[in-house]
């Protein structure tokens, strides 16, 4: 099989670098971009940390731009790389990617003459995605959590790579020396942990939110249930596990190539109070709308299954619970955005069905990926949009929806009310009749009016 040759360098001698395991499908993909190479390509690497080792499961090209397409030509130099096009690209690969997965590092494959700018150009992306891709997180990394990357450099004459880390916490990080290690069949029996979380959300919108400010309010609001989610319990297969061994006391599988996932039903208990050290205090609002989010959420992590620990395995499935809602509710208002514009202002007695959740198998791995679609998108749309975010051919008998579409139908507030009328509507008057099936998260902005006070409780 023809595969880029792994080529260490060895900055420091004394210090210990991370190791990289790599599937090995990525080194003959590597080697095919190499060879279009004109004169350099960027892209992202996709796997999975963890304290012991680092798993990479695949490398993505950056995606041409239109005007690239159209003339068949790419910039010659370094200096010239489009930074904001490549986290653009790591933000949407990101919302793609199942719990447990991350983009974990960045690689250029450039031509000999471009090879000694090639480092200063990985360093400055490494730091560049990561600032993108936590701005929109509504999780805070553990302290223990790793924070090294991967910046992954290829000469695409002599085949040479070289991967060095640097530590995304440290502004000011240099490179440390890395292994690249090929591994067959590397993710074919990862574990994946499966649940469903029943959502029900209202965020109240201030009477003094300019223009009805939904985005912002709405990740305020989810910003608030995610520290529910920290916090609850997980079930797993039933049982509240301590934080050992995932595997402790089931057979492990040995010398399986066929990609064959183990998986686990988990059960999400959310603390209905609080204990008596925490003081709940009520507070009084003036609120002009509410948004109300209400569903249910099909959630997936993986993890690698090389003695891996219930610690690491919920923690996967937390942040995927709350990335999937975040980011179906950032795809909502970025298609209101397209098909309204970005200057509508009122969107009282409005409803909304966020996309649901699909999932996409990786060749070769037990991994599947995932994406978001509207009910009137068709499978033609999803099946270019994995070919231009992760460089993937999908095959339309290949895309699993995860969840079924909610039945709605609601009663408006007439427009005709007199001011007394209106001033004697409360919240219950908006009928919502809901014939919910498992399936995706409904959003509704519902209009409350401003003459009527919100009564609600926040934790301290």
């Amino acid at each position: 099989m023809s595969r880029i040759e792994t080529t260490v360098l060895n900055l420091k001698p004394a210090a210990m670098g991370r190791t990289y395991f790599v599937e090995e499908a990525i080194g003959q993909y590597l080697s095919d971009l190499s060879a279009k190479v004109k004169p350099y390509v960027t892209g992202l690497l996709i796997g999975q940390c963890s304290p012991q080792r680092d798993y990479v499961i695949r490398a993505v090209r950056t995606p041409p731009k239109e005007e690239q397409k159209e003339d068949n030509i790419s910039p010659s130099k370094l200096a010239s790389v489009d930074e904001e096009w490549i986290t653009t690209h790591a933000s949407q690969v990101s919302r793609m990617l199942p719990g447990g997965l991350l983009v974990l590092g960045v690689f250029i494959i450039a031509t000999p003459e471009l090879s000694n700018d090639s480092q200063n150009a990985l360093r400055k992306l490494i730091f560049s995605v990561e600032k993108s891709l936590t701005k929109r997180r509504l999780w805070k990394p553990a302290e223990e959590e790793v924070s090294d990357r991967a910046a992954l450099q290829i000469c695409s004459a002599t085949k040479k790579v070289v991967c060095r880390t640097y530590d995304v916490q440290d502004p000011k990080s240099s490179a440390k020396p890395a292994d690249w290690k090929y591994q067959s069949a590397l993710s074919a029996s990862w574990l994946a942990l499966d649940c469903t979380v029943n959502v029900n959300i209202h965020i109240p919108l201030l009477a003094t939110s300019p223009n009805h400010d939904l985005e912002k309010n709405t990740k305020n609001g989810l910003n608030r249930w995610s520290k529910q989610i920290e916090d609850s319990v997980f079930l797993i297969n039933g049982q509240v596990k301590d934080d050992t061994e995932l595997l402790e006391g089931q057979k492990k599988l040995r010398g399986n190539t066929q990609s064959s996932p183990q998986f686990s039903d988990v059960k999400v208990l959310t603390q209905l109070y609080q204990g008596s050290s925490h003081r709940s205090t009520a507070t009084v609002q003036v609120c002009s709308a509410s948004i109300n989010l209400k569903g249910a959420v099909k959630c997936r992590a993986y993890i690698h299954n090389n003695k891996p620990k219930v610690k690491e395995a919920i923690q996967a499935l937390k942040r995927d619970i709350i990335n999937t809602l975040s980011d179906r509710c950032e795809i909502l208002f970025e298609d209101l955005i397209i098909n309204e514009g970005p200057h509508k202002k009122s969107f009282e007695r409005e409803y909304h069905v966020l996309p649901q959740r699909l999932f996409v198998p990786v060749a070769g791995s037990s991994v599947m990926l995932s994406d978001y679609k509207f009910g009137d998108e068709t499978t033609g749309e999803i099946q270019e949009r994995f070919v231009e975010m992760l460089d993937q051919s999908v095959q339309a008998e290949d895309i699993h929806i995860a969840e079924e579409i909610n039945s709605v139908n609601i009663c408006p507030v007439t427009d005709n009310m007199d001011d007394t009328q209106q001033k004697q509507l409360t919240k219950a008057a908006l009928l919502l009749k809901i014939q919910q099936h498992m399936g995706v998260v409904i959003a509704a902005a519902v209009a409350v009016f401003a003459s009527i006070f919100s009564f609600n409780y926040f934790s301290d």
